[in-house]
């Protein structure tokens, strides 16, 4: 599993309004049966963005935004097969981050 990589969200009720969850745990700590995870919500459920916390990202063709204050620990074995790497957008990932624990 690398970091970044976004994977469908595995319930199917939920898939409704967060259709994906980005990895965004370090490569290096794969022992654990958990990764770190930030959902990722479709735009027009989401509400007001915050800058610099909510970015926004198209996904299999879905407009989806990050909801990084929803980071939360999630069970490695419920992702399956990514659709999708954001490595690309880690500079912008890791600034929501900061954004989030104040490392601005």
């Amino acid at each position: 599993m690398a970091c970044f990589d976004v994977y469908p969200h595995p319930d199917a009720a939920i898939r409704k309004t967060t259709p994906f969850l980005v990895n965004v745990q370090n490569d290096y700590i794969d022992r654990v049966e958990s990764r770190v995870v930030i959902p990722m919500r479709h735009v027009a459920a989401f509400g007001p963005r915050m800058r610099g916390l909510n970015p926004v990202y198209e996904i299999s063709g879905k407009e989806v935004v990050l909801d990084t204050a929803a980071l939360a620990a999630f069970p490695a074995a419920g992702l399956k097969k990514p659709v999708a790497s954001l490595s690309a957008q880690r500079e912008d990932i890791a600034a929501a981050l900061d954004t989030l624990f104040g490392s601005y």
